[in-house]
């Protein structure tokens, strides 16, 4: 191979080492606002969708106990007690979550009820067997797992405990 060719490929290497940090450091720039806005966005959706359903919810209580006594039959909860809980976790939990405080705290009860509602009701009755419960159960996994992020009430108490 002639010093020439040599040189080449060097220079090839190197191009190629220049465009990957370049890479990398744009991915890096992206990823730090854009997981933050994302992991806003996953917990003003999900808010969004149990917080509607507790407003539905309590603009007709005498309808509301009902269906729970009818429709949902809830295993191990009195009808009224089904009803108080869940309606207080989907008017309360939703504003935990775009406040982003106690956030994976938050999101447990509604994963447990989107896993109610899923695989209990579900089972039951075709009409609660549904794809966008998984999407609920997926979303809100994401923000146990990961937490909520940089945007969030608990991520500025987590900075200022760890300053002191």
């Amino acid at each position: 191979m002639s010093h020439v060719a040599i040189d080449r490929r060097l220079r090839s290497r190197r191009a190629l080492r220049e465009v990957s940090a370049l890479t990398d450091a744009a991915i890096a720039r992206l990823n730090s606002w854009g997981t933050p806005l994302l992991q806003l966005a996953l917990r003003l959706w999900i808010a969004r969708v149990f917080f509607n359903s507790g407003l539905t919810k309590i603009q007709d209580w005498d309808t509301t106990v009902l269906l729970f006594q009818e429709e949902y039959k809830v295993p191990f909860l009195p009808p009224d007690l089904a009803a108080l809980l869940g309606t207080t976790f989907e008017l309360g939990m939703p504003i935990l979550l775009v406040a982003g405080l106690m956030t994976r705290v938050a999101a447990l009860p509604l994963l447990g009820m989107s896993l109610i509602i899923q695989f209990v009701l579900g089972a039951a009755n075709p009409a609660y067997d549904s794809i966008e419960h998984f999407y609920w159960m997926f979303l809100l996994l994401a923000i146990i797992v990961h937490g909520p992020g940089r945007l969030s009430l608990d991520h500025i108490i987590r900075n200022r405990i760890t300053r002191s």
